[in-house]
């Protein structure tokens, strides 16, 4: 066979090792990217599947209801209420520009937004509800951001704007009406202070571990900032439901990829307080304030006050009046900066609940401490007759070498002018009945050999003053409660860098100097009193209920403390000349109850034929209590230059409970700057004890008194 010649022309002239690299270069570079595809799919597969589907699934967060807060009989607090928003759907509006256009016109007319305002831009961004633009750059944003998603044109119209709307929709296609739930306080600033208000979850607290629970969304979701709203929380709050759904590119939801959980609401909350005689406890305080200021000759006398009623058995709060207050259903939609700033900057403190968060020197309320526990040491026996002369002198020492100084200390009624003799002389009921300062300092610091020994002493006031409830907060369910001030020598070398004095101890034992206590600490202590020595858990919710009526928690009244048995007295070491420690032993005893029954019987005539008995003649029920005038020196009373040696502003003080026998109620009183208790805060007193049993008639069935 022949076969054809070979072309030269035809033959491979490539050198073979250009071959090579060529075949090399051809398998890197498919080696790089199988290596890319590899990484892609396998390696990263999972995090790209994820992405994957998170561009095309959404959660969506359902706003759950929150609970509603009543009072005891029912009466609401804090409820829930339809809030109508303005909203525009950009996927929905026509595809005619003109149509568009008539739209926003119309619309403009109905609800008062121009169609045009202020472009938006980074220093002017869309916010709902805040900022100032009109229908077409709201709609624009919308129509940017998520076409699918309604966008808030005006929020919180009147119901008649919103049933415009409605009925125009036809005509307005992508225009319609949101309904959001908003908080409504039917009682305003008469509960402002129990029930408080709310605001949006800070972005920073997402990680809090309730708000996580209950799903919250920052910036749309509210959380209690004051009062019961901010405490019960967890009860009210509920927990958000959730939706997984798919959607598009644009936005629009197309199914759901796991079934919805639905939301659950909060929990009802019924509160131990009675509005009604909260009212009356206002409105006592109120009168008083206004007739003092009103016969001042100096103009605004007295600025702030609190009154407390509690059920001394039970432990339930009645009434709690904080005044001022403010109005919690300016905060229902946000919070205005302007309103709050009016607020925080008003020397009278509105948002604080000075029922427990105000903390105040307490006067002669405060002997009460002092007198069970120098009747329980021994210091002074029950019929034993004390001098009670105008004035008595001590050597002030503040170390047990010290000469010292003389200083005189005077009791209350020789400043009036009129008694320079004083009491006299009084046993420990007519100590308590009169009040008599001159007393209660020989029965505090001591006073030669008729009250031996230095007394009771600062240490052992203080483990009988924190048996009666001070020095700590009473764990009643309010945020912020304070803890109040019981001073020792070593608190004070701490924080004042001087040593103890003998002076010290005489005016703590009449609730001077460094004490400090919060009025529901008053209230507790005298209550433990009248309760025969059993402290009560204070309480400001009765019951939890379910949005069906079912109670879910009933109110059982918890005893705190007895301290006729549970020793609580602590014993400290005996101590010569002023005090420099307090040295425990170890051991601790009880209060005796005929201790507690002679404290009793002092206040019971303190009301027949003492400090109160002006202000409770004629009384038709058997009361007991006691009155306070406690001098201060704060920093408003400084600005005004009230503070003049020897005659320094008084706050007034009063507390007490009734019947005698069997007590209902308790009430305390307190008004800044209005000097003597018995005349400014025991008319309080007497008007809300009778508001109680008024109430009390009605509520039998009987005829009103």
């Amino acid at each position: 066979m022949n076969f054809p010649e070979r072309n030269p022309n035809l033959e491979n002239t490539i050198d073979p090792w250009r071959i090579r690299v060529f075949v090399i270069i051809v398998a890197l570079v498919f080696s790089v990217y199988t290596l890319r595809l590899y990484s892609l799919q396998i390696l990263q597969g999972e995090d790209y599947a994820a992405r994957a589907a998170g561009n095309r699934t959404q959660e969506i967060n359902i706003q759950a209801p929150r609970g509603i807060i009543s009072d005891r009989n029912g009466a609401v607090l804090a409820r829930n209420v339809a809030s109508y928003n303005v909203v525009i759907t950009a996927s929905e509006l026509p595809d005619d520009e003109a149509d568009i256009q008539r739209i926003y016109r119309e619309l403009s007319t109905v609800i008062g937004v121009p169609v045009n305002l202020n472009e938006l831009s980074p220093e002017n961004p869309y916010v709902p509800c805040r900022s100032e633009h009109g229908i077409a750059q709201i709609a624009l944003y919308g129509a940017t951001a998520s076409p699918y998603t309604p966008v808030r044109v005006k929020c919180d119209v009147d119901e008649l704007t919103a049933r415009v709307v409605m009925e125009r929709s036809v005509d307005w296609p992508g225009v319609n009406i949101e309904i959001e739930p908003i908080r409504e306080y039917p009682t305003g600033n008469l509960t402002a202070n129990i029930v408080g208000y709310m605001g949006p979850v800070p972005a920073e607290l997402l990680d809090y571990d309730l708000y996580q629970q209950q799903r919250l969304v920052a910036n749309r979701d509210k959380v209690g900032y004051a009062g019961v709203e901010l405490s019960l929380q967890d009860i009210l709050g509920g927990t958000n439901g959730l939706r997984v759904v798919e959607r598009d590119v644009a936005g629009q939801v197309l199914r759901d990829l796991q079934p919805p959980i639905a939301p659950q609401p909060g929990n009802n909350v019924r509160l131990t307080i009675d509005v009604r005689l909260q009212q009356l406890a206002r409105t006592a305080l109120e009168a008083e304030m206004n007739y003092l200021n009103r016969v001042s000759p100096t103009g605004i006398r007295t600025t702030s006050g609190v009154v407390i009623a509690i059920n001394p058995k039970t432990g339930e709060i009645l009434a709690m009046v904080s005044y001022p207050s403010y109005d919690n259903n300016r905060m229902a939609r946000f919070i205005p900066a302007y309103y709050l700033e009016q607020l925080q900057s008003d020397g009278r403190e509105p948002l604080l609940n000075h029922a427990i968060q105000a903390e105040r020197p307490p006067g002669s309320v405060f002997k009460l401490s002092t007198a069970v526990g120098a009747l329980n040491e021994g210091v002074v026996t029950p019929d034993q007759v004390i001098k009670t002369p105008g004035v008595i002198e001590l050597v002030q020492k503040y170390y047990a070498n010290d000469p010292g100084k003389p200083q005189k200390f005077v009791d209350w009624i020789y400043n009036d002018g009129a008694h320079p003799e004083g009491f006299v002389q009084l046993t420990i009921r007519g100590c308590i009945q009169n009040s008599s300062n001159v007393c209660f300092y020989k029965l505090g610091g001591g006073y030669f050999d008729e009250i031996p020994n230095g007394g009771l002493n600062i240490c052992r006031l203080k483990t009988y003053a924190e048996a009666l409830g001070y020095g700590f907060p009473t764990g009643i369910e309010l945020p912020g409660e304070e803890n109040g001030l019981l001073p020792t020598p070593t608190w004070k070398r701490i924080t004042q860098g001087e040593n103890w004095a003998t002076g010290d101890t005489y005016i703590a034992t009449v609730g001077q100097g460094y004490v400090l206590v919060t009025p529901l600490q008053v209230l507790m202590s005298a209550t433990t009193i009248a309760n025969d020595g059993v402290m009560m858990q204070p309480t400001i919710v009765r019951e939890i209920v379910d949005g069906e009526g079912n109670v879910i928690t009933p109110f059982t009244p918890r005893i705190k403390w007895d301290i006729t048995q549970d020793n609580l007295i602590k014993v400290y070491a005996p101590q010569a000349g002023v005090s420099s420690s307090c040295q425990e032993t170890g051991e601790a005893r009880n209060v005796d109850p005929e201790v507690l029954q002679i404290v009793q019987e002092g206040m019971r005539l303190a009301v027949t034929d003492g400090t109160l008995k002006d202000t409770f003649q004629g009384f038709p029920i058997a009361a007991a209590g006691k009155t306070g005038t406690a001098e201060y020196c704060d920093n408003v009373a400084q600005e005004k230059r009230l503070c003049k040696p020897g005659n320094w502003p008084s706050h007034g003080w009063t507390v007490a409970y009734a019947p005698y026998d069997d007590p209902e109620i308790a009430v305390v009183a307190f008004l800044y700057n209005a000097g003597e208790g018995a005349k400014t805060a025991a008319p309080v007193v007497r008007g809300v004890i009778e508001g109680y049993f008024y109430l009390k008639t009605i509520d039998a069935g009987g005829e009103t008194p």
